[in-house]
């Protein structure tokens, strides 16, 4: 089975062509090698997969026919990406809270006061 078909398979991407997409940007590795969507996949390969700012890392336990079920995913999937990269999306979620939202204007005068005197700390 293709690569970007079995991402496609196993839920990892919600269309082929993103798939396929991210397999041409280069975010899809097997066995530490950027592949091409048109890649074949083997059982026990090891498939790294960046996505949403994460490091993915699947072994294929099987192939599946076609696309499954969320709750059969993991027959055909086994999932090692390490805790930290999800603890480490934690941390970029929280330090993006810091910062003003998108759209709300310019800073008002308190806003700027509490500038001013986070850097005169310095």
């Amino acid at each position: 089975m293709r690569i970007d078909k079995y991402l496609w398979c196993v839920r990892y991407l919600k269309t082929r062509n993103q798939a396929t997409i991210t397999c041409k940007k280069g975010q899809v590795k097997v066995n530490d090698s950027v592949v091409k969507p048109s890649r074949e996949v083997y059982i026990g390969d090891i498939i790294s997969l960046r996505k949403n700012q994460i490091n993915y890392k699947i072994k294929v336990n099987d192939i599946p026919p076609n696309r499954v079920g969320a709750k059969l995913v993991d027959i055909y999937r086994t999932d090692l990406t390490p805790k930290s990269e999800f603890e480490s999306l934690e941390l970029l979620k929280f330090s993006k809270d810091y910062y003003r939202k998108k759209g709300t204007g310019r800073p008002t005068k308190k806003d700027r006061r509490s500038l001013d005197n986070y850097y005169e700390e310095e």
